[in-house]
């Protein structure tokens, strides 16, 4: 599987069968394809990581614990 993401960057991964049916049945549920299903969810993972990170340096900034 290839993942384009903008056309500017290509990342190219080796997956079981059996992950590719579970991400192809989740992306046709959402009706996309498996490309944008993928680059969506490590998006969100992405933003998820960042966001608490920022909340832990916000509590430590306010001594909270």
């Amino acid at each position: 599987m290839t993942l384009v993401r903008m056309g500017t960057t290509v990342l190219s991964l080796r997956i079981d069968g059996q992950l590719l049916d579970r991400l192809r049945d989740h992306a046709a549920k959402r009706g996309m394809s498996v490309q944008d299903y993928v680059i969506g969810t490590l998006m969100r993972d992405d933003f998820d990581q960042r966001f608490q990170t920022a909340v832990e340096e916000t509590e430590k900034f306010y001594g909270v614990t």
